[in-house]
């Protein structure tokens, strides 16, 4: 889950921005709990595409 959709309770601003204590505290919590949080979801589905046809390459080779 990334913090730039997310609206803080606090002051009613984008979590991205950090305009309070409130919300600097849930960007770093963000931040520090997901190691991919930083990556795009275009990446993400590159990644997810490229690990499926690594999948599929070894089970081909593998019956072959």
């Amino acid at each position: 889950m990334t913090c730039d959709r997310l609206v803080c309770a606090n002051c009613a601003g984008p979590v991205s921005e950090g305009r309070c204590s409130v919300c600097r505290a849930h960007r770093a919590r963000l931040h520090r709990e997901s190691p991919l949080a930083s990556l795009s979801p275009a990446t993400l589905l590159g990644l997810l595409l490229a690990l499926i046809a690594v999948a599929l390459f070894a089970e081909r080779m593998a019956t072959a």
